[in-house]
């Protein structure tokens, strides 16, 4: 009988153990499939792009942005340019694409001393900037991340900075190694915001960004970080690259890129940088960020042994997609639109749209084409932040159900049979149906170095929104707090803000811009406060900031630059009170109206006056001379006061009161408990 009894737990402690081992495999498994959020963009590309809403307005409008080379090179043009391709040290265009102010930084900001700063090749200081941005952007104050496993995945290579000249200036020599080093890339980053996740540089040639996504994609669903900054950077220090492909007969003419175009005649060169800000989807739907798009799948390959070591190679451009097809779940006809490699070269473009073709083209309803373009048309070739660009470029396009046009194809090229596959070239935009399923795209990039990375990326998921009832929103005059860690920077926060109050879709409200630069952004020594009860006003109080002139509303001043100390209110005491005390606030603000409503109620079994007359001053001024009056109506005060500030969030770490009614009114804005 106690055998039968051992026996029979045993068994049960069995099926317990491996129920608990089918769960664990079951979570296991679902990790690494999950999608992975991107919940933020930041970017700089040519013709003035500093924002993905920039690059969004410049494809939407289709601009094209190759420039002259630019002056702030040093780079010797008169003696650079030659039309004769087999001329050594030359380059047969003068036409290219440029990130403008490429060379400018605020070393200061990040900490960074002047001779570091100039001795740092301008890739790393195009990271650091757009990854602030980029953190910034999902509302998280980078320097709260400090010591927290973020991740940084950076797709750069040298491209020789600090090489001409001489040499490195004598006094630049100590930081020279770090300056320019490609594997510092990354690990700068983790080193001026103190991130402790994994850092990595990567560089496969042009797909370097999407590799370093792709990366960044499979340490989150590993746990090796929780969140993620992925993307690439190029700025073209030296000329030298114009000269290696103008030797090989690479480049256009014209500098443009004629993606998928019978006209096409070779690539045109260009430069930026891009980084997305990515988490496991759970993760960010438990941390309450946006999501702006998910990667649902990803794959890498290598052309290995074929046809050339820097030549396309159908076939494993063909296993790529395939293989993030799978990774996906998915397959070809679940997939809306393909964001091209298309650098408008005669050999690559022909054999990537063949790939497609077999891919996503064939067994395809002829009704529902595969969509092709190339940001490329727009920008160039920005090589290590090219995959990163395209990314950037249809997480906007499935954000605004529009598909943009690719520029400069006079016609699909006839070294390709168009007719293999239900495949059309996006020459002009079209809007993007969801067709009764989420909308989806790939993105290519394929590497001079022959690693190949095909991604792709879905809508975001509908979430229920909350709804936001009038009696919840503050209204009336809001606080506008901008801050920087210089005096010019300061201006500059105003400028970019004023203008993004002034160009945002739809409008916005200032009580969430209000509350979203003292609660998501960092805060530091130069201030100012706009204070505002109109977007009109607002915009007149910040571009008076950024013009540096005084005006109404607003208030400058400095803290030293010191770290920002802790929020204290300080409630008054009695004799602090007059008639009409709270008859604007009961007008304007419905919550402050809710507040004393509530403590209304509560007094009204024990006195024989009312709370609002008292406060909207309809009662006589001797009533306010009652102590068993003024301080309950202080105390109500205070009450509605802190549920307006905190709805804009300002929130204290204390609270300090004159008397047992103040001391009151902090408890029940959750400030103090009582013991």
């Amino acid at each position: 009988m106690a055998d039968e009894v051992q026996l029979r737990d045993y068994l049960k402690r069995a099926i317990a153990d491996a129920r608990d081992a089918r769960k664990r495999l079951r979570e296991v498994e679902e990790q690494a499939r999950e999608p992975i959020a991107i919940v933020s963009m930041a970017c700089r590309y040519p013709g003035g792009v500093s924002s993905p809403e920039d690059l969004w307005k410049l494809v939407a409008d289709g601009v094209d942005t190759v420039s002259d080379f630019p002056d702030d090179r040093h780079w010797d043009v008169e003696a650079l340019i030659d039309p004769d391709p087999d001329s050594a040290g030359t380059s047969y265009t003068s036409q290219g694409g440029f990130v403008q102010g490429a060379g400018l930084f605020d070393a200061g900001f990040f900490g960074i001393s002047p001779r570091e700063a100039l001795a740092m090749d301008p890739q790393q200081r195009l990271l650091l900037e757009t990854s602030w941005e980029a953190l910034e952007g999902a509302g998280i104050d980078p320097v709260s991340l400090k010591g927290t496993d973020v991740g940084v995945f950076s797709g750069v290579s040298n491209q020789g900075y600090g090489t001409g000249g001489g040499g490195v200036a004598p006094e630049l020599e100590a930081f020279a190694g770090a300056a320019t080093a490609s594997s510092v890339a990354s690990g700068r980053v983790s080193y001026v915001f103190g991130f402790e996740g994994p850092a990595v540089s990567v560089d496969t040639g042009c797909s370097s960004s999407l590799v370093a996504m792709h990366l960044a994609a499979q340490a989150l669903r590993q746990g090796d970080c929780s969140m993620a900054l992925a993307g690439g950077v190029m700025v073209m220090a030296t000329p030298g690259t114009f000269m290696a492909f103008s030797r090989q007969r690479g480049l256009a003419g014209d500098g443009r890129c004629k993606a998928y175009a019978d006209g096409a005649d070779g690539m045109g060169l260009s430069e930026g940088v891009g980084v997305v800000l990515l988490e496991r989807l759970s993760v960010a739907r438990e941390r309450g960020h946006r999501v702006l798009a998910v990667m649902r799948g990803s794959a890498l390959n290598q052309d290995g042994a074929s046809n050339g070591l820097t030549a396309p190679n159908g076939p494993s451009q063909q296993r790529v997609i395939r293989k993030a097809l799978a990774n996906a779940g998915l397959s070809p006809s679940d997939v809306d639109a393909v964001e091209g490699h298309g650098t408008g070269t005669t050999l690559g473009d022909p054999i990537e749209a063949q790939a497609l073709l077999a891919t996503y083209g064939r067994g395809r309803d002829p009704e529902h084409p595969l969509w092709l373009g190339s940001l490329k048309s727009n920008i160039g070739h920005t090589q290590a932040a090219a995959g990163v660009a395209g990314v950037i470029k249809m997480v906007q396009a499935l954000r605004h159900g529009v598909l943009p046009a690719t520029l400069h194809v006079d016609a699909p090229t006839r070294q390709v049979d168009w007719t293999a596959g239900a495949i059309e070239l996006l020459t002009e935009a079209r809007e993007w149906p969801r067709n009764g399923r989420p909308r989806r795209a790939g993105v290519s990039s394929f590497g001079i170095s022959g690693t190949n990375a095909h991604l792709i990326l879905e809508e975001a998921p509908a979430e229920e929104a909350e709804p936001v009832s009038e009696e919840a929103a503050p209204a009336g005059v809001v606080p506008l707090v901008v801050s920087a860690r210089s005096a010019g920077s300061l201006a500059g926060q105003a400028g970019r803000l004023a203008s993004y109050l002034e160009s945002a879709p739809g409008g916005v409200r200032l009580a969430s811009v209000a509350g979203a630069l003292v609660s998501e952004r960092a805060v530091f020594g130069d201030r100012a406060v706009v204070v505002a009860a109109s977007g009109e006003e607002a915009s007149a109080g910040l571009e008076a900031l950024a013009r540096g002139e005084d005006a109404a509303g607003v208030v400058v001043g400095s803290v030293g630059g010191a770290a920002p100390g802790k929020v204290v209110w300080v409630f008054p005491g009695q004799g602090s009170q007059w008639a009409g005390m709270g008859r604007e606030l009961l007008d304007s603000s419905p919550l402050f109206a809710e507040r004393i409503a509530e403590c209304a109620a509560a007094l009204e079994p024990w006195v024989d006056w009312s709370l609002i007359e008292v406060l909207r001053g309809e009662v006589g001024p001797e009533l306010l001379e009652r102590v068993d009056v003024l301080q309950p109506a202080s105390f109500a005060v205070m009450v509605g006061l802190a549920a307006v500030w905190e709805s804009v969030g300002v929130e204290p770490d204390a609270v300090l009161g004159h008397s047992q009614g103040e001391i009151a009114a902090a408890c029940v804005a959750g400030a103090l408990s009582l013991e």
